[in-house]
């Protein structure tokens, strides 16, 4: 008796960690797969178009936000207001009920704090003008598909208005973003809001007790003080001579996803840079990683970034939802009222040192032995890239890293 309920107890705890095994590798649907590559698309259109502003310093975009938001433009839109947003995710064969699910499906697959070990808060938010009314429909799809909360604001009344959105990001983000913007500009549109903190947690973690000041030079006359971490161990690494660049790859805790360095050789603008990077020369650059010991040195720091990307996605296409004489909204309040007068897309990102506890027993072998040298204290790249689904989580630059001047040396 005590033998057979031994072997059920045995069988129950596999058939258990199969399920669970099994809902962790849940495969994604087609139309899920499609935008997750298509969003990778936009990530490199989108971060370009950016980049050629001349008074933008750091860029942070999460490019599967970014499209979840413009499914909520083809959720609120018809017509030609809708279709659109296909265009630009490249999803014209994708059923409108397949956009919503898939792109609600892709955001959830690569933000699981469980599966991931990642802290990703995302809050989205639809401002409308108080005269506007929200469509019951409207209201609980957008919740399913885009979690995202609707408000009425007095636009007319700018200073308040742009206090009550700031105070709503911060709120959300447990302080860490306390500015999206500090002005209205129209006062008749809706605005949709992206308000995000993202922290990696490395695969390994830095050593926390080997953190110092050092200079980050932000161009050729001006340096600024920053900390910054250190650690040693086997990473994807590869060196591009031709293009005078190196690329560092650190996995995060689980290895889900990974961080991807693109960094000058010296200290220069990065539009050369900017200007080969595309979806094809990434993946050209991953085929030639190889496990490297790397001595990495990277600033501990946080970064607040908010964009607003009505212009850009213009750019890319979207040009009848934010035109307020074209612009279609009916499925949102039921009439043609409305149009898209912003689109913030505010993020805040913090590297620190934590992670899973390092693999000490590489130490002091030959595995580490003459390491390579990734030291970031000048303008780079980087990306956070799904292995799963092979979407990018973020893209941005960090160009200026808070801190303070440091003085010239005499």
């Amino acid at each position: 008796m005590w033998v057979s309920n031994l072997v059920a107890l045995v069988l129950l705890a596999t058939s258990a960690s199969a399920a669970t095994s099994a809902s962790a590798d849940k495969v994604l649907s087609n139309h899920a797969t499609i935008l997750a590559d298509n969003s990778a698309n936009l990530a490199f259109s989108l971060y370009q178009n950016m980049a050629k502003e001349k008074d933008v310093e750091n860029i942070l975009i999460s490019p599967v936000v970014v499209a979840s938001s413009l499914g909520l433009v083809a959720l609120g839109g018809k017509a030609s207001t809708a279709s659109q947003v296909k265009t630009i995710l490249n999803a014209a064969k994708v059923k409108d009920e397949q956009l919503h699910s898939g792109l609600a499906e892709l955001l959830t697959e690569v933000s699981d704090p469980k599966t991931r070990n990642v802290t990703w808060k995302i809050n989205n938010r639809l401002y409308g003008p108080n005269t506007v009314n929200f469509v019951d429909d409207f209201v609980k799809s957008s919740k399913k598909h885009y979690n995202c909360d609707h408000s009425k604001i007095n636009f007319q009344d700018k200073k308040s208005a742009v206090n009550s959105i700031n105070e709503w990001a911060a709120k959300s983000t447990d302080g860490k973003l306390p500015e999206v913007t500090k002005e209205v500009e129209k006062t008749d549109g809706a605005m949709i809001i992206n308000a995000m903190f993202f922290k990696p947690h490395w695969d390994e973690q830095f050593h926390h007790q080997m953190v110092d000041n050092r200079g980050f030079l932000v161009s050729r006359s001006y340096t600024v003080s920053v900390q910054m971490m250190h650690r040693t161990g086997l990473y994807g690494f590869f060196e591009d001579k031709t293009n005078k660049l190196t690329i560092l790859s650190m996995p995060l805790a689980h290895k889900k996803s990974s961080v991807v360095f693109i960094m000058p050789y010296h200290l220069e603008p990065l539009e050369r840079l900017e200007k080969m990077l595309t979806k094809k020369q990434l993946d050209t650059w991953m085929g030639k990683l190889q496990q490297t010991a790397v001595a990495v040195s990277l600033p501990k720091v946080s970064m607040e970034v908010s964009h607003n990307l009505k212009k850009h996605l213009g750019k890319l296409g979207l040009t009848e939802a934010v035109d307020k004489s074209k612009a279609d909204f009916s499925n949102i309040s039921g009439k043609k009222d409305l149009y898209l007068s912003s689109v913030f897309h505010a993020s805040a990102m913090e590297w620190d040192t934590d992670g899973n506890e390092m693999d000490t027993s590489i130490f002091g072998t030959d595995k580490l032995k003459n390491p390579k040298l990734f030291y970031a204290d000048h303008p780079f790249i980087f990306l956070v890239k799904d292995q799963k689904t092979n979407s990018i989580l973020f893209i941005g630059r960090m160009v200026r890293p808070k801190g303070e001047k440091m003085r010239d040396e005499l």
